[in-house]
C-alpha cells in the first residue's frame, strides 16, 4: 500500500513536534548541567570548626577483684561538650550516632558513643559525649616508666578519633551519605580531672 504523501499542516505539525521534543531535551539537558554545577561547587564540602566547650567529671566507678589476681581498676567518666560550626550551604544529620576511640601514647585507653543529632547549614550545634577512661589501660599500655613521669608531672597525653556516618541534605531536597570525621589531641590534667587543653581538626566524605 503506497504511503499517503503528506499535506502541509500535517508536515508543519510535524516540524512543530520535533522543534518542541528538541526544545524539551534542551531544557532537560541544561537543568542536568545546572545540577551538576551546584553538586561541584555548592556541594564542595568545606571542613567543620570543632571547639571543645567545657569538660565535667561525672563519675569515678573503683573496681576491686579478687581473682584471678588481686587488683584494683577504676573507671573515670568525663561529660565532654563539644561546639562544632558547619561551613556548608548543607546540614549534617547522624541518626544512628557516632563512636570515639581514646588513646594513650598509641593504647587503647576508653570510648565514648555519641548520640543521633544534626547539625544546621551554616550553623552550630553542641554535641555532648560521655567519655570513659579506663585505668588498667593505662598500665597495659606497656611502658609503666612513662605513665609514672606523666602522672607525676600531672598531665596525660590522649588523642581522641571520632567516626559519625550521617547523611547532607542540601535546600531539604537532594540528600547524599557522608562520614563526618574529627580528630583531636588532648591534655589532661590528673589532679583536676579535666581537660587542660586541646587542638582537634575534622573533615568530611562525601
Amino acid at each position: 500500500m503506497a504511503k499517503q504523501p503528506l499535506t502541509p499542516s500535517s508536515a508543519h505539525r510535524q516540524r512543530r513536534r520535533r522543534r518542541c521534543l528538541l526544545g524539551t531535551l534542551g531544557a532537560l539537558l541544561a537543568i542536568a548541567v545546572v545540577l551538576l554545577i551546584l553538586f561541584l561547587t555548592v556541594l564542595r564540602v568545606r571542613d567543620p570548626t570543632i571547639r571543645l566547650v567545657s569538660t565535667e567529671l561525672t563519675g569515678v566507678a573503683p573496681r576491686f577483684a579478687l581473682l584471678p589476681a588481686p587488683s584494683l581498676r577504676l573507671n573515670v567518666t568525663l561529660l565532654l561538650t563539644v561546639s562544632v560550626h558547619n561551613p556548608n550551604p548543607a546540614s549534617f544529620a547522624y541518626a544512628d550516632g557516632g563512636h570515639t576511640d581514646l588513646s594513650y601514647r598509641g593504647a587503647h585507653v576508653g570510648d565514648a558513643e555519641i548520640g543521633p543529632g544534626a547539625v544546621p547549614s551554616r550553623g552550630d550545634a553542641e554535641v555532648r559525649l560521655a567519655l570513659t577512661l579506663q585505668a588498667d589501660r593505662f598500665l597495659a599500655a606497656g611502658d609503666a616508666r612513662q605513665l609514672a613521669e606523666d602522672v607525676e608531672g600531672g598531665a596525660l597525653p590522649l588523642d581522641a578519633a571520632t567516626r559519625v556516618p550521617g547523611t547532607v541534605v542540601l535546600f531539604g531536597l537532594f540528600k547524599r551519605r557522608a562520614v563526618a570525621y574529627s580528630e583531636c589531641s588532648l591534655v589532661f590534667a590528673v589532679a583536676e580531672m579535666r581537660v587542660q587543653s586541646h587542638q582537634c581538626s575534622g573533615h568530611t566524605n562525601l
